[in-house]
């Protein structure tokens, strides 16, 4: 009983030593975390915009097909999900080391010597053993088992929300690609009727073949670039099908007009992404990982305490056999102490808190990244917006211009239909630029959520 005493006043007094000590978010980890927003930015920190489910955010109901498509067939995703499980088992295993080994162990033996009658003996026996945790070596790793399966957890959560801003994002370059070509379509229409209407004027003698030659010239080019963009959306069209898990196939989709997103979008305060983005979990959880680690680095320093005993019913009581048979206990108390792998201890232990304090650092730099990330999405949103206002002012100008252009020609000998073409080819050049500004918007959007850390859940 002494002996059992003077053990836990060691351990009460190892306990100051950091064996038994909780895992504390570091303090010089998210120092400056509320200045990582730039002022000029004008982020709206009311409420993030990542605590909106996806399905809010994404209201096309053909690109909510393809998300939910994504997050059941996506490999990535399905390898994340395999490797929670692969966690949540090991943490169980840590916490069945707090239970007692049991072991059943019956035997029996027949023996004769020098053709005299035959013995048999036999044990029914049962043997337990437990493991005192006086030190937090079991503690320390069932400590560092489930900070693993928080990582393994917040890697899968990032990798959902990279499913969903991926498909998200193909799939709107996909409807950009599809405004492109129709505004095409109408510019390589524009010039087959420049091309048809100088033909005409060729024959009456009232064009030259050069000025012709080089309308066809550009109405060829004005087809070449249609070639180009079909392709292109064949080509996105086939790389989301892939990255949904479908084979390549023509995708039921909407246009760029019907996209509705919120008009004001806010980021939320930045301690708000220590909580939403998985990414700077993953990397917390892996600092909490190596804490855990240097503990039972630390442990190893210190005695393993295991008692045992044994139960069972023999006919074999040393050197007489009886039948029947009788009880036989027996218990035994264990105590290793390491003494000659101190050195090894050491350098592990110094290897542990280098792994920790490499972790510290990751974890910060995480969330300066993630702080980078939100800052560029915001800007190019809002730069975005600025400047399809800016577009569109200009294509009610370029529509004024058209129509004013035709009614000229329509009554005025001065004006031909080259100025009319060069004032429609104005006015759909104006008209991509909106598509791109407008895709430029959304993508602003879809990164904005996705640096925030929305579509985890």
């Amino acid at each position: 009983m002494r002996n059992i005493l003077t053990l836990l006043i060691a351990a009460t007094i190892l306990s100051s030593c950091g064996i038994y000590t909780n895992y504390k978010r570091p303090e010089q980890a998210v120092a400056g975390i509320d200045s990582l927003y730039r002022p000029e930015v004008r982020p709206d920190t009311t409420q993030s915009i990542a605590s909106l489910r996806w399905e809010e955010l994404f209201t096309d109901t053909c690109l909510q097909r393809l998300i939910r498509q994504g997050l059941t067939a996506n490999t990535d995703l399905a390898v994340a999900r395999l490797q929670v499980e692969e966690a949540q088992a090991t943490l169980r295993q840590s916490k069945l080391a707090y239970l007692p080994s049991l072991q059943l162990e019956p035997t029996g033996t027949l023996s004769s010597f020098d053709g005299s009658k035959t013995q048999k003996t036999y044990n029914v026996g049962a043997s337990a053993s437990w493991e005192i945790d006086l030190f937090g070596k079991l503690r320390n790793s069932k400590r560092q088992a489930l900070a693993s399966l928080l990582s393994s957890d917040a890697y899968r959560q990032m990798m959902q929300t990279q499913v969903v801003s991926t498909v998200a994002d193909s799939y709107y370059a996909l409807l950009m690609l599809d405004e492109q070509i129709r505004i095409t379509e109408q510019t390589v229409e524009s010039w087959k009727e420049y091309v048809r209407s100088l033909e005409a004027l060729l024959l009456a003698g009232q064009a030259d073949r050069a000025t012709l030659a080089q309308a066809k010239a550009s109405f060829l080019s004005a087809q070449s670039s249609l070639l180009s963009l079909q392709q292109q959306a064949v080509e996105q069209e086939n790389a989301l099908c892939a990255f949904v898990g479908i084979t390549p196939q023509r995708l039921e989709r909407g246009t760029m007009g019907e996209a509705l997103f919120p008009r004001h979008i806010g980021t939320g305060v930045p301690l708000d992404l220590l909580s939403h983005r998985p990414d700077v979990r993953q990397a917390e959880a892996q600092l909490m990982q190596a804490f855990y680690a240097t503990g039972s680095a630390r442990s190893a320093f210190y005695p393993s305490i295991t008692l045992s005993g044994s139960a069972g019913w023999t006919n074999s009581g040393g050197a007489a056999i009886t039948n029947p048979g009788a009880w036989l206990l027996q218990a035994v108390g264990n105590l290793v102490q390491p003494l000659f792998n101190r050195g090894q201890n050491l350098a592990n232990l110094k290897i542990a808190k280098a792994q920790q304090q490499e972790a510290l650092w990751q974890f910060r730099q995480s969330l300066l990244d993630a702080g980078n990330e939100v800052n560029n999405a915001l800007t190019q949103w809002q730069t975005a917006r600025e400047r399809i206002v800016l577009d569109e002012a200009q294509v009610e100008q370029l529509t004024l211009t058209v129509q004013d252009t035709e009614l000229l020609m329509e009554n005025s000998a001065d004006t031909n239909y080259l100025q009319v073409l060069t004032a429609r080819q104005s006015l759909l050049s104006a008209q991509l630029t909106v598509a791109s500004d407008r895709y430029d918007e959304i993508q602003g959007v879809i990164e904005l959520y996705h640096a925030l850390g929305g579509g985890s859940d």
